[in-house]
């Protein structure tokens, strides 16, 4: 029995040793296919209101082409302005304006600019019909004294009064024709700095 005993003994030991490897492999390949399956689901599961994302969804929402929020501008601040005739500069875009800044530009960090333009009398057609366009989001002319004549591409020639109003869409060709000696103009533009071309006629 002695000799028996001595002769299974390493048989059985061998035989526990490899089903021990061939239990642990089967135990780390269905580990690894739960963390797999796991993290598909955290990815396709909603996060809660009010929670934040997991960082497997927040990986899924970036694979999936969605941006991330834009960051936020800094806080606006008021802006008072008050007429004052010394306000009048010659340091905006036309070479033939005056402008009075509004001061929304520093109030909103650049978000939008606001100015009243007055043009210098008398209007020299040579300088000022020059087709160009404005790379901006939006563009705003409201017309406070006497009267401009302007070109609009696809609108054509339009004689604007006081009181009048319009919106000029961002790369538009356009071009001043004409305008009276007293014209003055009111004009708001998102973003405060932005790109002017020149076109040839």
């Amino acid at each position: 029995m002695a000799t028996k005993s001595r002769t299974t003994k390493p048989a059985s030991r061998a035989a526990a040793k490899a089903a021990s490897l061939r239990t642990g492999k089967s135990s780390k390949a269905t580990a690894k296919a739960v963390t797999k399956t796991n993290t598909r689901t955290l990815a396709k599961v909603p996060a809660k209101p009010g929670a934040a994302a997991a960082p497997s969804a927040r990986n899924a929402l970036v694979s999936q082409g969605r941006l991330a929020p834009a960051p936020r501008r800094p806080k606006q601040k008021v802006a008072i302005s008050h007429h004052r005739e010394e306000d009048f500069k010659a340091d905006g875009l036309r070479t033939y304006a005056v402008y009075r800044d509004l001061g929304i530009a520093h109030a909103t960090h650049g978000l939008a600019r606001a100015h009243v333009i007055r043009m210098l009398p008398p209007c020299n057609p040579h300088e000022v019909s020059k087709l160009h366009t404005h790379a901006v989001d939006f563009q705003m002319v409201y017309v406070l004294k006497g009267w401009v004549k302007s070109y609009l591409e696809g609108v054509g020639e339009t004689l604007m009064k006081e009181g009048s109003c319009w919106t000029q869409p961002p790369k538009i060709r356009h071009m001043i024709l004409d305008y009276s000696n007293d014209v003055e103009l009111l004009e708001v533009i998102l973003p405060a700095d932005f790109k002017t071309v020149e076109l040839s006629t």
